[in-house]
């Protein structure tokens, strides 16, 4: 009987410790004067993320609706308290003013479990900053007008196997297809890789690529795990493993750095930049050069190019589908702009094609494929503006989608409406409630690249094919709730009717 009432009891204990290390944080935010959701033991305020019932985005889109009066509010993510900035000064301060307070992104990196995550998005500021300066060069004006041609080179694929496929079918999977057009030109422009995504629908790259962005259950699960229980994620690397697509990236950029090597190949291109990191890697003080930590910053770019400029695309051909008028207008300036040049596209054109990109600023606007921004506080560090003062560590969150689509801010934010980028429209918005790429030092790295080969892929679609709503449209659009990027849940299927 003893035996049994104190085996009881300490199960009582174990359970009484394990409910208080999920909630002894819960009075952080109260404590402070800031506002927020009540929170629950063990998921905090994300349990419907976790449970993938609905994105992150949305989540905070629901939240900032509810508090939007405020400068800032807080959440919990499991037991972590989150602070959510929704003043665009405060977020100003934060990316700007005083950026050495918040260089970090807050995101924590697992390297022996999830090597490719120790790239340029995620590190942190000690070896985020050289690196960052180092890879910089490769996007500059100079190396985007050289790389053009070879944009061009994947567009004309893309004309290509459009044309082939709309023979048997003319309705098309937009994001399938944008995919494939830029892990071409990721490969040929950042790798000097053929990568022929868009010849061959079983490419390697491509069936990787998707493998890593489409979240399956077991994936899901992982990085639930992995935000509940970080240390057990930790202890159980080689099941949390993914060895199909590590070793396939850190194999193939070390045969390829090492071929280049020894056979003294130079293409210019971010291959070459990472066997001169690895040549000169003293210039680097206390940063352990692997091929691993180097593969991860290819692997950044790969990944960029492969899912963000593809999703653009797919999500501006789905937007000009429902809005005719403004399809027929953009391809007016297109085939102006051409016919004025002998039909030949050129760098310098892309820049002329102003509603073009009154039509680019706006699909970011309305979709921005980085929902939230994320930022961690180095020091403790006191907002002028509301005297909070956080502790050093304490992790912050930009609400991008729900600035964006804030009315107050965007009026009648669902309506697809381009003019809202004419120039006399934006001076009379803050420049922090626009937010698609980020902004300050620590601000997206490739939007330049990205742009351009976004709007060569728009540019040669529309040029030759008007792009129709069908049947298997997603109306009303639908993201996905496995995916930490917006996305469509079901792919974004269009018609496209050839050109005369």
């Amino acid at each position: 009987m003893e035996i049994g009432i104190i085996e009881m009891a300490g199960t009582l204990i174990i359970l009484w410790l394990i409910y208080y290390y999920f909630t002894m944080t819960f009075d952080f935010w109260k404590s402070r004067g800031i506002p927020g959701p009540e929170p629950v033991p063990l998921f905090g305020n994300i349990r419907d993320i976790i449970l993938g019932k609905v994105s992150i985005g949305n989540y905070v889109a629901e939240e900032y609706n509810k508090y939007k009066n405020y400068p800032m509010f807080g959440i919990f993510a499991s037991r972590a308290p989150i602070l959510i900035i929704n003043d665009p000064e405060i977020i100003k301060d934060v990316m700007v003013k005083n950026f050495s307070s918040f260089l970090n992104r807050g995101n924590r990196i697992f390297e022996k479990v999830e090597p490719l995550s120790a790239n340029l998005i995620n590190l942190e500021a000690a070896r985020w900053k050289p690196l960052r300066t180092k890879q910089t060069t490769m996007f500059s004006s100079a190396k985007l007008k050289d790389m053009f041609y070879l944009i061009l080179e994947c567009a004309s694929n893309l004309e290509t196997t459009l044309s082939a496929k709309i023979e048997s079918n003319d309705i098309v999977e937009c994001c399938n297809l944008a995919a494939r057009f830029t892990t071409d030109v990721i490969g040929r422009c950042v790798f000097g890789i053929d990568m022929n995504a868009l010849k061959d629908e079983n490419s390697e790259f491509c069936k990787v690529g998707l493998k890593f962005v489409n979240v399956n259950k077991w994936r899901a699960f992982k990085m639930r795990f992995k935000q509940i229980f970080p240390f057990l994620f930790k202890l159980l690397g080689p099941i949390m493993y993914d060895y199909e697509i590590n070793d396939f990236f850190i194999n193939t950029m070390t045969r390829t750095m090492k071929h280049r090597k020894d056979n003294n190949i130079k293409r210019g291109d971010f291959v070459d930049l990472l066997n001169d990191l690895k040549d000169n890697a003293d210039q680097l003080k206390d940063i352990e050069l692997t091929d691993t930590l180097l593969t991860a910053q290819a692997f950044a770019f790969f990944f960029a190019g492969f899912d963000t400029s593809s999703t653009i695309i797919s999500h501006i051909l789905y937007e000009l589908a429902l809005n005719q008028s403004i399809q027929n207008k953009v391809r007016v300036e297109i085939n102006e702009v051409l016919i004025n040049n002998n039909e030949k596209l050129e760098f310098t054109l892309i820049q002329e094609m102003k509603y073009l990109n009154k039509i680019f600023c706006e699909t970011l606007r309305k979709y921005p494929v980085i929902t939230i921004l994320t930022r961690q506080a180095t020091n403790a560090f006191t907002f002028s503006q509301t005297q909070t003062t956080i502790p050093k560590d304490t992790r912050i969150w930009i609400p991008v989608y729900a600035i964006h689509r804030d009315p107050a801010i965007y009026t009648n934010p669902e309506t697809f409406n381009p003019e809202r980028f004419d120039e006399g429209n934006m001076k009379e918005r803050h420049t922090f409630n626009y937010l698609p790429f980020g902004a300050g030092p620590r601000n997206c790295i490739g939007a330049r690249f990205g742009n351009y080969q976004t709007k060569i892929g728009v540019i040669t679609i529309l040029k030759n094919y008007r792009v129709d709503i069908c049947d298997k449209t997603p109306i009303p659009y639908v993201s996905n709730p496995r995916r930490f990027l917006l996305a469509p849940k079901e792919g974004i299927h269009l018609k496209f009717t050839k050109l005369k």
